[in-house]
């Protein structure tokens, strides 16, 4: 017979158990909702210390204006594209003929030229003179021969690739005959490995290749210095334009140099980038049809919300913007700016705010002058200023300015080339907006008229960027924006991985090149 109280002396040991594990349960679930807590506060911290509250008093907001009519602070590297190791002359005998069509406008076609080089140097290929895309944005057919100087490039390129200007006809059991070049559409960003194999197995198979469209059509990040500085040799030195392009360039600059310095400006508010871009909202409901109508027939279809990308400074910057920008930064209305700029989209009621800020502007066709530049240059300039040519004088201008100011250096190719092309040329300066940083306080301009603290706080935006010395190259940022260090060698050093090349090696390059063609 049970006593009284067994059965629940029996029980009390489990009992015990299942409340130690109810506590223990609870513990550990406390445990984790505080570690996530804590996590959770180290996270916002992190996030309001990385995020500049750039209307705070207590961040720097001074700008020496005066320092950037100057080159930015070199560090001690200075620009070097020569080989630096054993770089082989093109052979006597190539695999075949090499022939591309470069699509797009001018900065978008040099890209391709330069990629088109390195193809044929990597799949040691006879290099056609490429061909310039006639049906482009500009409707302009120049072509490469009324661009470039043609002499030139050959010469400059001799170290690197063997280059025809046309693909020359053959002789075979008595009769004359024309190589027909394979077509090929190359994959966007294609890696090396394609032109090593497919590109190369047609080549082989057929004499020759032709590469259409080439626009993108070779990957930029390639782990090759070698390479890259081959891209450079292309860019900086065998790309030069016509005598009669780079006189009118020097005489634009050679008027504005006279009285004093002059900052350019790529003011890029134009129909194309303003579709491309889905920013509409500030046209009138006729332009906003126009807008739309332009991004639906040359862009793919994407729903786009223009408060969305204004406040992620997705938008080119307004003309206004840009004038609100400099004047923030110290520039006065004495400063001199030219405008390379193709036709503004919305008329002229968008500069006229950009010119009461800053007065003296100029372009293209406001500094030629017809009784002292060559009538066959001005007739040329005339006939072209939304094309190639006008461009390209555009490009040179820039290229010489004192400062250099893009207001969009997205897909701008325009923008991304001159600001490598000026690293190259000595680190000039440059002011890049921080459109993503800015568009909050353009924002609140806007609601709430010019408020107390506007103009610090830009200046600390502006204060952060980089003004054109040497820095790393950090996706998305292009090869061609920034090509140090590949194309920079340390000055005063021989060797090694940043070490600049030999004195004599031009001259070891052309022994090479001797050696086999003798």
């Amino acid at each position: 017979m049970r006593r009284p109280g067994e059965g629940m002396m029996l029980k009390r040991p489990y009992y015990n158990r299942h409340q130690l594990k109810q506590v223990k349960g609870l513990f550990g679930r406390f445990t984790i909702v505080a570690f996530l807590i804590v996590i959770l506060i180290i996270y916002f911290i992190v996030i309001s210390t990385s995020k500049t509250n750039y209307l705070s008093p207590e961040s720097p907001s001074e700008i020496n204006v005066q320092k950037l009519w100057n080159p930015a602070d070199s560090g001690g590297w200075k620009p070097s594209s020569t080989p630096r190791s054993n770089w082989p002359p093109p052979p006597n005998e190539t695999n075949g003929f090499l022939r591309v069509r470069c699509n797009g406008g001018l900065n978008q076609q040099r890209t391709a030229i330069c990629n088109a080089v390195l193809a044929a140097r990597i799949m040691n290929a006879t290099l056609v003179l490429p061909e310039l895309d006639t049906n482009s944005y500009w409707h302009d057919d120049s072509g490469f021969q009324g661009l470039y100087d043609v002499d030139i490039f050959i010469k400059a390129l001799r170290y690197d690739v063997r280059i025809v200007e046309s693909i020359p006809e053959i002789r075979k059991n008595g009769k004359t005959k024309k190589i027909k070049a394979f077509q090929l559409r190359p994959p966007r960003d294609a890696s090396i490995t394609w032109y090593t194999t497919t590109a190369l197995e047609k080549m082989k198979e057929h004499g020759a290749i032709y590469l259409t469209p080439f626009s993108h059509r070779l990957a930029e990040e390639i782990n090759n210095p070698e390479y890259q500085r081959l891209r450079c040799r292309v860019n900086y030195h065998a790309l030069r334009f016509k005598p009669h392009i780079m006189q009118l360039s020097q005489s634009i600059v050679a008027k504005l140099r006279s009285q004093g310095h002059f900052m350019s400006i790529h003011l890029r508010f134009e129909k194309d980038m303003l579709a491309f871009a889905g920013c509409f909202d500030i046209f009138s409901p006729h332009e906003q049809k126009v807008l739309m109508k332009y991004r639906k027939e040359n862009f793919a279809e994407k729903k786009l919300v223009y408060s969305e990308r204004r406040a992620i400074g997705k938008c080119p910057l307004t003309p206004e913007e840009v004038g609100l920008v400099l004047r923030a930064m110290g520039f006065d209305n004495s400063t001199r700016i030219y405008l390379a700029a193709g036709e503004l989209f919305g008329g002229d009621r968008f500069m006229k705010p950009f010119r009461a800020i800053f007065p003296k502007l100029q372009n293209h066709t406001t500094l030629v002058d017809t009784d002292t530049d060559s009538s066959n240059s001005n007739d040329l300039l005339t006939d072209n200023t939304q094309g190639l040519i006008g461009s390209a004088v555009d490009y040179m201008v820039c290229l010489l300015s004192d400062i250099f100011m893009p207001t969009y250096d997205g897909p701008s190719n325009f923008a991304n080339n001159l600001l490598g092309h000026r690293l190259y040329y000595g680190f000039r300066s440059n002011i890049r907006p921080d459109r993503k940083n800015l568009a909050p306080l353009f924002i609140k301009r806007e609601a709430e008229g010019e408020f107390v603290g506007f103009e610090a706080a830009v200046r600390r935006v502006m204060g952060r960027t980089n003004f054109g010395g040497p820095h790393q190259r950090v996706s998305p940022e292009s090869f061609y924006t920034n090509s140090w260090p590949e194309c920079f060698c340390r000055a005063g050093v021989v060797g090694g991985e940043d070490g600049c090349p030999p004195e004599n090696m031009m001259e070891v390059l052309e022994e090479r090149l001797m050696n086999v063609s003798s």
